[in-house]
């Protein structure tokens, strides 16, 4: 099998030996650079990379990725796509060639998107941006997908290949808001990119626009999804909450918990409402219902604080204040075990201790 690694990069110095040394089990690896300014396209050179230079006016991550698979030669088997951001656990070529069989066109994976100091995943799904040379291009401005030109696609999929997220959190992600508003307008009937864009405006505290586009995402036919459906119902909530209207906040929350119950987002978050408003024994009745969902399902909709120790953090809180001291203890350890060196926590530890005594 001839396997090759493609990518895009701008000003990803940093990562770049990093990335190539996770990515050298390949045959070939190319690159794309759409405008750097600083050394990565030499440090790309020096490492055996093949870089080709081209900035894309006006940018649009589909084009600059259709782009870079453009650079894989049309003899490739496998195509890897990957960003330098992102490094595989080593050994994944050999998985690959195992299970890959003649007729596969697409290869399913373990993607760690957000992991804690200790290098434990927070957030983890199925990534699928490895496939078959022909028949593929990027579509969507942003948020691209890799879309199948033939009718009948055959995945695999493949557990022990996993990629961990590395990123840089102080790149700017400016150009998400313009380019989800194009998306979105070039396709009014996509129920994924009208998510994506609701949440963007909610991350810009354009709360009124957020509530407006995730209610049209709700109705869209094919928003059926009920995870996604879920997101867009908590999101909702939370910027009720933000424009200080907590009834339809709890309203919605409840909302999205009638609609993925398997899911501890929605109970955490209805927590925090209760826990804000001072109803702690309300916030303690969704915390520890948060708490009885053991499964942690490979959807990058999981939020990170449903699964930090956020959780026992608050309901150590909600016993304190409900003079169950006993189990703030409790709580406070659990939560501890998640961040063992935290100042708050280890004060609030000696307050629990002091009221229980």
């Amino acid at each position: 099998m001839k396997i090759c690694v493609y990518a895009i990069a701008k000003n990803e110095e940093q990562f770049v030996e990093r990335w190539t040394t996770s990515m050298k089990e390949a045959d070939e690896i190319y690159v794309l650079d759409t405008g750097s300014t600083d050394h990565t396209v030499e440090k790309l050179k020096e490492l055996g990379v093949h870089v080709e230079r081209k900035e894309i006016v006006p940018w649009r991550f589909d084009v600059a990725r259709n782009e870079s698979l453009n650079l894989v030669p049309e003899d490739a088997d496998i195509c890897v796509c990957t960003d330098l951001d992102e490094v595989f656990q080593s050994g994944w070529r050999k998985e690959l060639e195992t299970f890959w069989k003649d007729d596969t066109n697409r290869a399913r994976y373990i993607y760690n998107w957000s992991l804690d100091e200790k290098n434990q995943p927070l957030i983890s799904f199925y990534y699928e941006k490895i496939h078959s040379r022909k028949d593929y291009i990027w579509t969507h401005p942003v948020h691209e997908v890799l879309t199948y030109q033939k009718e009948k696609e055959k995945y695999i999929t493949i557990d022990s290949i996993i990629l961990n997220h590395y990123p840089n959190h102080e790149k700017s992600r400016s150009s998400y808001l313009p380019l989800l508003e194009l998306s979105v307008q070039e396709d009014p009937n996509d129920d994924r990119n009208m998510h994506y864009l609701g949440r963007e405006y909610m991350y810009h505290e354009r709360f009124t626009d957020a509530i407006t586009t995730l209610k049209k995402h709700l109705t869209l036919e094919k928003a059926v999804w009920k995870d996604e459906r879920a997101a867009s119902m908590r999101f909702i909530g939370r910027c009720y909450k933000s424009l200080g209207n907590i009834e339809e906040a709890r309203l919605w929350f409840d909302e999205a918990i009638k609609q993925a119950p398997y899911l501890r987002d929605a109970y955490v978050e209805r927590a925090l409402l209760e826990y804000e408003q001072k109803n702690y024994q309300e916030a303690e009745k969704y915390a520890l219902k948060a708490l009885q969902i053991k499964t942690h399902i490979k959807s990058y909709i999981n939020e990170i604080f449903s699964w930090d120790g956020t959780v026992y953090d608050l309901l150590s809180l909600c016993c304190y204040y409900l003079g169950k001291y006993n189990y703030a203890i409790y709580f406070v350890d659990l939560a501890l075990e998640y961040k063992k060196d935290d100042e708050r926590l280890l004060n609030n530890k000696k307050l629990f201790q002091e009221k229980e005594d």
